[in-house]
């Protein structure tokens, strides 16, 4: 299932191939998150990347979504930016990109539109799962390796300690169900089947598929002498 921790665009189109901007140059607006360590973004573009019209981050939108639609769905520009900008690859944090007012906003520097008010507690839990999604051995970061970022996940809204992910969400990308269940269809034993079991449709995803900890498998509890595997499991 896809637990697709909620990480929209930090800067910069600096690893994405993209098409080049129709119209006049823009020049990148007074304290744009990605001149302030990269003031000439050209040299930082990959060599097949087609020219680019203007700098900053108002260069790059134009073709790159940066999350805001929440879409349950791939992002490659936001979650190969963010993961080329973390460490150990860099020394900084989300402040080098983000513009962070605890409790009234949480946005990109240069930019005008805010994720949400997290307050100090939800910041601090955002920098432990982003920590998580960028290289744990969880399902988040076996999301992040397939270009899932946090909003593919969450949607528009920043991740809060109550936050969870409905069945809806995780089978736009896994679903249906029935296609699901297939994937997982046991030949040799048909009834071990975690997605088809007699608990029904009800349970929730998330009972085995735990994003930003070890998932586990939930039948075990009772069915102990059964060798199921998990992805995103302890190691």
């Amino acid at each position: 299932m896809m637990l697709k921790p909620h990480f929209l665009a930090i800067a910069a189109a600096c690893l994405l191939l993209g098409a080049p901007l129709a119209g006049p140059a823009r020049a990148a607006p007074p304290g744009d998150a990605c001149t302030a360590c990269h003031p000439d973004l050209s040299k930082t573009l990959p060599q097949k990347h087609k020219a680019v019209r203007g700098n900053g981050m108002a260069s790059c939108t134009p073709c790159h979504a940066t999350g805001q639609s929440g879409e349950a769905e791939t992002n490659g520009f936001s979650t190969r930016l963010h993961l080329t900008h973390v460490p150990p690859a860099v020394k900084g944090d989300c402040a080098a990109c983000h513009r962070i007012v605890p409790g009234k906003s949480f946005g990109l520097i240069g930019q005008p539109f805010s994720w949400g008010a997290p307050k100090p507690a939800d910041l601090k839990l955002l920098k432990e799962e982003f920590a998580s999604w960028a290289n744990s051995d969880f399902t988040d970061h076996l999301h992040a390796k397939a270009s899932v970022d946090c909003a593919g996940c969450h949607g528009k809204g920043l991740p809060t300690s109550d936050s969870t992910v409905e069945n809806d969400r995780c089978l736009a990308c896994h679903g249906p169900i029935e296609k699901l269940a297939g994937k997982t269809r046991n030949v040799e034993f048909p009834k071990r089947n975690p997605h088809s079991s007699h608990l029904g449709d009800d349970i929730a995803c998330t009972t085995c598929h735990h994003a930003h900890a070890a998932s586990v498998v939930y039948c075990a509890d009772c069915h102990r002498l059964w060798k199921m595997s998990i992805p995103g499991a302890a190691k």
